[in-house]
């Protein structure tokens, strides 16, 4: 299969020619000192590695022609020049964007050599770069200009012309582009001279991960995972140069907030309004746009098909009649890799070998009775381009078996680009049997015991090879069975469709031999022409021409295959002159490649040519390629009238051909329409800016027998006015029948009939769509402007794909785009197609190069086709996958784009451009007064959003505990009542007792502690004490008497912890709060004497401090203490602790059961080994102060039910600053409920409670039963009055255990006073005092019965206040666009989200390897876009362990933001979106 490979092509035109010459031969020709050294400066960028540098001048020529710089013939003057004006417009806003910043180890760093394959690549689907000509044919007349100005303008133009990157270039750096790394990974070069001032990175930290500091201690919440101490590293860093540059993130969120603030294109009118229920979506046409104004077309008719007596009823008949009467005649020659003839198939060999082939297909493969194949089954034919001989054998011996051949390509390995559709295919039509040449089957990829592999989706197959020793020679009295051709499928040819799916065209006898007819008459062909095919034999017009029509006509068809064009690209031309061939079968590229070879070969001659026919003519950028090879081969016997573009497509087969002209007849007009026109599908003659015009050419009538229509690409068939462009469809017996299998795509697409304007049907005659955009002009000839599947529908607008290609490879892309390959393509984003350019970077090309090309393709595709670039990624060289012809595969590079796995190595997304529909921010209204509210809920029969735990009075308690105030009494009192009863059990890694505390034991350890602070420390009633460390040597010395407050609301102690946003805040807990506390968890959980729990969270602050330290004092209840830290060292700890222990109840932390979750996910069968079970545990609650984490507590619950756990017992608590316990499941009452809310609804501060698996709907749960004697009740935090049942407000809370305020060191506390004790502005006679909790949720009375008897009613929290982003006037919490983020890839291991300056930083943390780091950026766009209807304006992405972590598992984003800006992350990436 050495013959698979690649199209670089194109069309340059006689003036680009004459430059191209003399830039390579301007080296050698005497010139002024100026102009060699830009000569030598223009070579030195393009020589590769320093090897080619210290070659001879002419081998690095050479090296050059053959090398990196074959991306030059992909010029195309006029588009160039067009180009260029353009970005010199944009010269005058100087724009400056941010360059993204890197780690050096994410360069790419490869020499050319080592990256540069064979030449098997090219830019698209079509086999070749697709650039669209927009060569008016005046330009050829134009005088040329001289060498030596177009240099200067070629350097002066060129993207790295800035004074810092040429000193660069020129002096410091020595060896390859990993010094030049080196340099820009420690400098920031700024950039004067260049258009967008760009400037290049700071790696923030060079440090590697290695030499990191360790973590910073955060005593009152534990450990905060992964803050890295900065150096202390001033703003200012030196560059190479010395000079001081300023380094700080911050500086380039100042350059992007610049560049955003420069105006955008004027946003469509709002595409929706969102009324933060529903989206309307409201498209509102520019009223400017062009319109077509002509009549409706009529249907154009082709002439009739002439009645021709001697014609075969069927194809094969033709076949039978020349292999028997004219067996001599020559019907095929293959070529060698040479080019010289290496086997011609005269038409006996053909029918003898199809004769054999058919008998053995029948009657060989199986038994009599049972035989493999029979008439209309399918195969697949798998033979390589450059073997024709044995395909058109195999092609005919399927067709008189009456077996239906589908071609198809030689796989390479086991998973194709594309492979996978083949092989969908090949299963929806039932093949089980391949045919193929011994030579191919050696080739195909084996398993270790020599069996050909499994392609990937393909169904398995039995190879058969068809060589002739191998087949059996038939009896003398078998004959194939010949009918009149029909409707019965006589092949099936496979098309890929834009989306990757690959559909198999079914094409009847009948259509085969009719298309014969409409070939042979179009092109006027006559038996013995001789007939060059450089086309691929197996499919469209090379195996129309190439394979049946020259048997239809008795013709000598010459196959010239790719790897010959490889090799000697004039070798076709040679052909054309050796044989003196009528016709020859070509695309824009071979022209393009004959020219560019034309010098080696002076004497041939294409007189003998009547027809050049060009099959790839429908595509706009053949224009200047048919124009050009005139001009340069007329001067050989070219006859301008034997040019003859066609467009075919695989549904419709050969649209229109243009007829072999009459010798002096004028040629046919040019089309030069206006481009703003087309995108509006109109047409238009292009008067305004020339930058932004199309030229297009005829490809001819529509063919013998035919009939054509334009209809409108989308929606129901309308015909298109006269001015109008549409999809082009055509009636005739000639076309496809059918999608094999999908009747209904096949509906759709074989069996349309068009309707005019009122609706109604236009005659009774089918059409078939062709797949191609374009309109009849005038004398009825057509015009093809476009493919469907190159359609990009932008706003409504339509773009094509080819045409920004153009764009692309016009910006200067030589020192940038490898081989000019470039794809484009859109994706669906946000209610409308956002459009991506992807193209692969030269491994030499530099990073500034690569970022400036960027910013230029930007500005270029917005000033000539007006439209915006959501993406521009480009990706390391020869990492695209390709088509089996080497061009880009189109719809697999968008899969891997949205699947995350293209691995760009440079990014730039400019969202804020492009996102012209994201709905008004929304403006807040004058908020309705408090009692408004109220009467409107009274009136409304809603009842105010409260709820409450049990009452504490109506509790019967005969326990002896409630006669003491203190807890130091009721530990006095339980040392004396039960000495030995063990409190405490505190456990090591092991799972062994390290101590254990008995009420005696803790009494009297308290006591000494008592006297050493009295002692020693002579402190008096009221002083703090920082606990720190549990003290060792203690005096044995009794306390003179025990302390006893004089009044229970003396403080007891102060709890201290860090808020997620930074905030550290001590509140004061009174001695009567902590008796409330200890006595409403004990009601809730049942507690007492015999009871055992095991806490396995931290104990500084908060609940799990009380759960930790108080709570066995009170109740009795032993206390089971495992350290979160142990778990590390032994994950099995806590559920072998609970096991061994029988526990009935046990707390954590999320960060508990996230270790537990991540690290004992793939050892439940270990855990079962061991015996663990854990259907003891009645309640595992989760200690927290968020939102509960619900993902996370289902796949814990999940995870381990089978080793026993309930699905009901997990749970989670909820306390705040405030008041550290409002809610917690306990022992009694319904288990916690579950609600879907719209996320939209939250944004704008309401609840909307939608159906499980609405779009966009969040799932919240309770967080437990409100605790016993605890009140809470949601209130409007603006007006501080009552909200009803269901809607969302904060949570403000009564209680007995509430804090009474916070410990300040300074006098601010009346500041915050009213977080403590704050009343109703309104509704509430009894004037109680409430706590603020800082929370945002809502109340909802349920169907079910609470422990008291009435209906339960339901606290939801939603998550605090002060962590809310408030952007575009509405409000986000970060945990939604985190968890949406976090979904995106498999290699996010965490996200946090914060606001700096209005933009949205998301910060990823990536657990991949580090190319994958710039697929996390559009995804992470995407999907905040898509769900958040947010634009993200900054992406990091970061080592794993980076985002800081508190002990409760919650995340510090504000320390993140603070290090960040400060420079100490040290990010693999830092994308700026535009």
């Amino acid at each position: 299969m050495h013959s698979l490979f690649l199209a670089v092509l194109g069309d340059i035109t006689q003036k680009g020619y004459e430059k191209k010459r003399s830039k390579l031969l301007s080296p050698y020709s005497p010139q002024t000192q100026e102009t060699d050294s830009a000569v030598q400066k223009e070579h030195r960028n393009q020589t590769p590695a320093p090897s080619a540098a210290q070659t001879s001048a002419p081998s690095k020529y050479h090296r050059t022609r053959s090398g990196g710089a074959r991306d030059e013939r992909y010029r195309s003057d006029i588009h160039t020049e067009a180009v260029q004006a353009a970005l010199a417009k944009h010269k005058e806003q100087k724009m400056a964007l941010p360059m993204p910043t890197k780690r050096r180890s994410t360069f790419v760093q490869s020499p050319a050599d080592t990256c540069t394959p064979p030449d098997t690549s090219s830019a698209s689907e079509d086999e070749g770069s697709l650039r669209r000509q927009a060569a008016l044919s005046a330009a050829l007349q134009q005088s040329l200009q001289n060498a030596e100005s177009w240099i200067n303008r070629s350097i002066q133009g060129s993207s790295t012309s800035s004074s810092a990157s040429s000193t660069l270039s020129h002096g410091e750096v020595k060896g390859t582009t990993g010094s030049l790394a080196d340099v820009f990974a420690n400098t920031r070069i700024e950039n004067f001279s260049a258009p967008p001032d760009v400037t290049t990175t700071t790696s923030s930290s060079s440090s590697s991960s290695s030499t990191r500091p360790a973590n910073i201690d955060l005593p009152p919440s534990g450990i905060v995972k992964g803050m890295h101490k900065g150096a202390n590293r001033s703003s200012l860093m030196d560059t190479a140069d010395g000079v001081p540059v300023n380094s700080r993130v911050s500086t380039k969120i100042q350059q992007l907030l610049n560049t955003l603030k420069r105006p955008k294109r004027p946003p469509l009118k709002e595409f929706f309004v969102d009324d933060s229920e529903e989206i309307v979506e409201v498209p509102q046409p520019d009223p400017n746009q062009p319109k077509p104004e002509g009549r409706q077309m009529t249907p154009v008719k082709g002439e009739p098909l002439g009645v021709i007596c001697n014609w075969p009823p069927a194809l094969e008949s033709a076949l039978q009649r020349w292999g028997t009467t004219q067996a001599k005649c020559s019907c095929l020659t293959a070529l060698d890799v040479t080019g010289k003839p290496v086997y011609t198939l005269t038409y006996g060999k053909l029918w003898s070998r199809s004769l054999k082939l058919a008998y053995t297909l029948l009657n060989k493969l199986g038994t009599k009775n049972e035989p493999v194949l029979k008439p209309g089954d399918r195969v697949a034919l798998v033979y390589p381009n450059n073997d024709p001989v044995m395909f058109m054998v195999a092609f005919y011996g399927c067709l008189l078996a009456e077996v239906i051949p589908v071609p198809i390509e030689v796989p390479l390995t086991r998973k194709d680009a594309g492979g996978q559709q083949i092989g969908f295919l090949l299963g929806s039509c039932g093949i089980a049997l391949a045919l193929t040449s011994e030579v191919c089957l050696k080739g195909l990829p084996k398993t270790q015991n020599g069996e050909i592999v499994q392609f990937k989706g393909w169904p398995r197959l039995k190879w058969v090879v068809t060589d002739s020793k191998y087949l059996s020679k038939p009896p003398k009295d078998w004959q194939p069975h010949i009918s009149p051709a029909g409707t019965e499928p006589a092949y099936i040819e496979y098309k890929t469709s834009k989306e990757g799916s690959v559909m198999g065209v079914t094409v009847s006898r009948l259509a085969m031999l009719s298309h014969c007819q409409a070939l042979s008459q179009a092109c006027n062909y006559s038996e013995g022409e001789t007939v060059v095919n450089v086309l691929d034999f197996k499919k469209d017009a090379g195996l129309w021409h190439g394979m049946f029509a020259n048997v239809m006509n008795k013709m000598h068809t010459i196959s010239v295959p790719y790897s010959v064009m490889k090799t000697c690209p004039l070798s076709w031309v040679q052909r054309v002159h050796a044989h003196k061939a009528k016709v020859a079968l070509v695309k824009c590229r071979d022209l393009h490649w004959a020219m560019m070879a034309h010098r080696d070969q002076r004497d041939v001659s294409l007189s003998s040519l009547r027809m050049l026919i060009v099959t790839d003519g429908a595509n706009p950028w053949s224009v200047s390629s048919c124009d050009a090879f005139l001009s340069l081969f007329q001067s050989h016997g070219l006859k301008p009238e034997a040019i003859c573009p066609c467009a075919t497509s695989a549904e419709a087969m050969t649209v229109a051909i243009r007829r072999p002209g009459v010798p002096g007849a004028p040629l046919p007009g040019r089309a030069i329409l206006s481009m703003n026109g087309l995108s509006y599908g109109v047409i238009r003659v292009n008067t305004e800016d020339k930058n932004s015009a199309l030229t297009v050419q005829d490809v001819g009538h529509v063919m013998p027998g035919g009939m054509m229509c334009i209809v409108k690409p989308d929606g129901p068939p309308h015909l298109c006015k006269t001015d109008e462009i549409g999809e082009i469809c055509v009636s005739s017996r000639t076309g496809g029948m059918m999608y094999f299998g999908l009747a209904g795509v096949t509906k759709n697409t074989f069996e349309v009939i068009p309707v005019n304007s009122a609706g109604s049907p236009v005659g009774d005659v089918p059409f078939i769509r062709s797949g191609l955009l374009g309109f009849v002009g005038p004398g009825s000839l057509v015009f093809v402007v476009g493919k469907m599947d190159g359609l990009l529908m932008v706003s409504g607008r339509r773009h094509n794909a080819d045409d920004i290609v153009a764009t692309g490879l016009a910006v200067e892309s030589i020192k940038t785009v490898y081989r000019g390959r470039i794809a484009v393509f859109s994706v669906s984003v946000f209610y409308d197609e956002r459009i991506v350019v992807v193209a692969e970077q030269r491994p030499d090309a530099s990073e500034e190069d690569s970022f400036q090309w960027m910013s230029r393709v930007l500005q270029a595709i917005d000033s000539i086709h007006q439209v915006g670039v959501y993406c521009l990624a480009l990706v390391p060289a020869n990492t695209l996958p390709k088509t089996p012809l080497g061009g880009i595969h189109i719809s697999q590079t968008k899969q891997l784009f949205l699947e995350g796995s293209l691995h760009p190595c440079n990014i730039l997304m400019c969202p804020h451009t492009c996102v012209t529909n994201l709905p008004k921010p929304r403006q807040k209204q004058p908020g309705v007064g408090p009692a408004s509210v109220m009467v409107g809920n009274l009136v409304a029969g809603k009842r105010i959003a409260q709820a409450a735990g049990r009452d504490l009075g109506q509790i019967e308690e005969n326990d002896l505990v409630r006669k003491h105030q203190f807890l130091a009494e009721i530990l006095q009192w339980r040392a004396q009542a039960t000495p030995d009863h063990v409190l405490f059990m505190l456990l090591n890694a092991k799972g062994t007792t390290v101590c254990t505390a008995s009420c005696l034991q803790l009494h009297k350890r308290a006591e000494r502690i008592a006297a050493v602070l009295g002692d020693k420390g002579h402190l008096n009633a009221g002083d703090n004490v920082v606990l720190l460390y549990p003290p060792d040597d203690l005096p044995r010395k009794r306390l003179p008497q025990l302390y006893k407050p004089p009044t229970p609301e003396m403080l007891a102690y102060l709890d201290f912890s860090v808020s997620t946003t930074g905030m550290l805040t001590g509140v004061k807990m009174s001695h009567s709060a902590v008796n409330a506390l200890c006595r409403a968890i004990k009601l809730q959980c049942e507690l007492y004497s015999s009871r055992q729990i095991a806490i396995c969270l931290d104990p500084y602050c908060g609940l799990g401090f009380a759960l930790w330290c108080l709570c066995s004092v009170y109740s009795g209840h032993q206390s089971i203490l495992i350290p979160p830290m142990e778990l590390e060292n032994n994950l099995f700890l806590w559920l072998a602790t609970v096991n061994q222990y029988k526990i009935r109840d046990t707390f954590c932390s999320y960060s508990v059961m996230e270790l537990c979750t991540k690290g004992l996910g793939n050892q439940v069968e270990v855990l079962k080994t061991r015996g663990i079970n854990l259907s003891c545990i009645r309640t595992c609650v989760v200690v927290a102060e968020e939102r509960p984490r619900i993902a996370l507590q289902q796949s814990f619950s999940k995870l381990f039910k089978d080793i026993g756990l309930s699905p009901r017992a997990v749970s989670t608590t909820f306390g705040s600053r405030v008041n550290l316990a409002i809610c917690l499941q306990g022992t009694s009452g319904p288990d916690p409920t579950t609600v879907y809310v719209d996320l939209k609804s939250l944004r704008h501060d309401r609840v909307r409670l939608v159906e499980r698996g609405a779009p966009q709907s969040l799932l919240l749960s309770e967080s437990g039963k409100i605790l016993p004697g605890v009140k809470v009740v949601i209130v409007n935090p603006e007006t501080k009055g009552p909200v009803g049942d269901s809607h969302l407000g904060e949570i403000w809370v009564n209680s007995p255990h509430t804090a009474s305020g916070y410990y300040t060191i300074y006098d601010s506390e009346t500041l915050q006073a009213d977080h403590f004790n704050t009343r109703l502005s309104f509704g509430d006679a009894a004037q109680t005092l409430w706590a603020r909790t800082g929370y945002l949720g809502f109340v909802r009375r349920t169907e079910l019965t609470a422990a008291t008897g009435e209906r339960h009613d339901a606290l939801y929290v939603v998550g605090a206040l002060d962590e809310t982003l408030e952007l575009r006037g509405l409000r986000y919490h970060p945990i939604d666009i985190e968890t949406s983020v976090s979904r995106i890839h498999r290699s996010i291991a965490e996200c946090a989200v914060f606001t700096w300056t209005n933009l949205l930083v998301v910060v990823v943390e990536l657990c991949g390897s580090e190319q994958e780091a710039l697929d996390l950026v559009p995804l992470v766009t995407n999907v905040v876009l898509e769900e958040h209807y947010l634009i993200v304006g900054v992406v990091v992405v970061v080592d794993p362990g980076v985002i800081p972590i508190n002990s409760r598992g919650e995340k510090q984003r504000m320390h993140l933001r603070d290090s960040f800006l400060a420079d100490q992350l040290d990010p693999i990436y830092v994308a700026y979106n535009m």
